[in-house]
């Protein structure tokens, strides 16, 4: 007989990281999807040269964790893999509904919702799904989901800032699947401006700067 594959819903907890306070000074909130391997509290560390009273970063935590190395001291984290990955994107995105509805962020602040790497995969699924109208979408050194549609991103208007940025020494940099991406992608968002870093497969704040 072949083993029955069945499935159970349940409640969880997971973690978050926040940098800086969210207060009436604030100007932008940043909601920040971390790339494989990481923690959110490290990942978050990279947006600490942003002017604190301007800027609220709010870093959601991949739920599945992993030793890292040889010694087995490093964790590192995962969001999605191809095993069972409609339900385990349907979870992370509730997870992310959650982080939000938990900070309450106010009307009058700009919200800037950025992936990095693997975290790409993550907000621009959540952005589609739950038609956000965000003030920027940045995507960092990361592939964009196959299923996305233009259709998907229609609700956006022109006010949306759509970047995708890449560094030139990115082991990842394959040109030709690169160009043909950013044909792509040019397609589903036609506002979409493409940048480059002179590093590799990093988050670069000194370009994020200069976009913000």
């Amino acid at each position: 007989m072949h083993p029955n594959e069945k499935e159970v819903s349940y409640s969880t907890i997971n973690s978050y990281s926040t940098l800086n306070n969210l207060t009436p000074n604030t100007k932008t909130v940043w909601l920040v999807f971390h790339g494989i391997g990481y923690l959110s509290r490290y990942f978050i560390r990279l947006f600490d040269s942003f002017n604190k009273e301007e800027n609220f970063f709010i870093a959601p935590q991949a739920p599945s964790k992993f030793y890292k190395g040889e010694n087995y001291r490093s964790v590192g984290s995962s969001w999605l893999t191809k095993e069972n990955t409609k339900t385990e994107t349907k979870n992370v995105l509730q997870y992310v509904d959650a982080i939000m509805t938990e900070e309450n962020i106010p009307e009058h602040t700009k919200l800037v919702v950025l992936g990095y790497s693997q975290g790409v995969s993550i907000a621009s699924r959540w952005v589609a799904s739950r038609k956000i109208h965000c003030d920027a979408l940045v995507m960092v050194s990361g592939g964009f989901p196959k299923e996305l549609q233009k259709e998907n991103f229609s609700f956006l208007t022109t006010k949306t800032k759509i970047v995708h940025i890449l560094g030139e020494k990115d082991p990842y940099f394959e040109i030709e699947k690169v160009e043909a991406e950013k044909i792509r992608v040019q397609q589903i968002l036609p506002q979409i401006e493409f940048r480059t870093h002179s590093g590799g497969h990093e988050l670069d704040p000194k370009t994020l700067h200069e976009l913000f």
